[in-house]
């Protein structure tokens, strides 16, 4: 991948042209860390954030960063023509492997927020040789069902499309208190995303089908995620619900559960730091970014190990119990002195 690569770039593939955006350029044989917003966002709206707290960018420095917009929903997009039909939620999926194959990554470790996470595990059921591990923000692997669709279809008739998405991106509470990102948010919706186009994409993913896993045992042929994978919510999301499903369908021997406390429905908004902090332990358990920078120690650069005894204490275990064997697999220590915490267990809720 040339270093002129680095930047926005839109690319034909097989269901329409994509948006994407590159950030940096491939570090050795390391993944691509992909990005894929939710609706009513696109990648700055979702991830900028996120992606620009110190500690994130101390990652990020490991690794070329890839940020997919959906079809028409990036800043400025031109609206989409009248009868043109949108891409299904297994088609957006697979206009993934060209964005892949364009900028020669080998895999990526993706970052899937709402909607994007759907697509996600959607491309890593598809693809799994393409993925190596994945952070789900918010997501919810059923489709609607008949009552829940009319009723977001008559929502929709009734509200104008900023009102209809805001609920599926904060909780309750937050909207109810109106708080100042909420208000800031239907401000940036209304004013830099277009309406039409997403319109078309909300639709879209309110007809989208159940993702087909279920974790192995439980049904005949079995199929679920392969790849290490975190899932993460924030307590009263309206995501919770899904989330947890999602869980029960997923190899506990590979997979967090990761509950953000005072974290409302957009955790890499209201948490980036906390969030960050996760994922860099979830790229250390694969075996990557063994030294990295935490600004809030004075002792420079801090081996792996050592940087995950420090922050026991703060956040417990970011990982499920799993096997020990091979570099990347998911390592499972206890806590030094008084808060051992004994056997690992598949779900942590993180309130500090």
């Amino acid at each position: 991948m040339p270093e002129c690569w680095d930047g926005e770039h839109d690319l034909e593939t097989p269901y329409g042209m994509l948006h994407v955006v590159i950030r940096g350029a491939p570090k050795g044989n390391k993944p691509a860390i992909l990005t894929y917003h939710d609706v009513g966002l696109n990648h700055k709206l979702c991830f900028n954030t996120f992606f620009n707290n110190e500690d994130m960018q101390e990652i990020t420095k490991h690794f070329v960063v890839c940020h997919v917009d959906a079809p028409g929903q990036q800043i400025g997009a031109s609206q989409l023509p009248q009868g043109y039909q949108y891409p299904t939620m297994d088609q957006l999926a697979g206009m993934l492997p060209t964005v892949v194959q364009h900028f020669g990554f080998k895999s990526i470790v993706g970052i899937g927020v709402g909607a994007g996470a759907y697509i996600l595990a959607k491309f890593a059921l598809i693809f799994p040789d393409l993925v190596e591990g994945l952070v789900l923000l918010n997501i919810d692997p059923n489709g609607k069902g008949w009552i829940d669709w009319a009723a977001t279809k008559l929502s929709g008739l009734t509200s104008t499309i900023p009102d209809v998405v805001l609920p599926h991106l904060f909780s309750q509470e937050e909207l109810m208190s109106n708080t100042e990102l909420v208000q800031s948010y239907r401000q940036q919706i209304n004013n830099t995303v277009n309406h039409f186009n997403l319109q078309l994409f909300w639709n879209m993913y309110n007809s989208r089908r159940d993702l087909e896993m279920n974790r192995s045992g439980t049904v005949l042929n079995a199929k679920t995620l392969k790849c290490p994978v975190m899932l993460v919510v924030g307590d009263n999301a309206p995501a919770e619900e899904g989330v947890v499903e999602c869980n029960s369908k997923l190899d506990p021997t590979n997979t967090t559960f990761l509950k953000m406390a005072d974290s409302g429905g957009l955790p890499q908004l209201t948490q980036p730091g906390k969030l960050t902090e996760a994922f860099k332990y979830f790229l250390q358990g694969m075996g990557y970014i063994a030294y990295v920078k935490d600004r809030r120690l004075s002792g420079g650069p801090v081996p792996s190990a050592s940087m995950t005894r420090l922050a026991r204490s703060r956040t417990a275990s970011l990982t499920s119990a799993g096997s020990m064997e091979g570099n990347r697999s998911r390592a499972c220590t206890n806590s030094e002195g008084n808060e051992g915490v004994g056997a690992v267990t598949q779900t942590m809720e993180v309130s500090c």
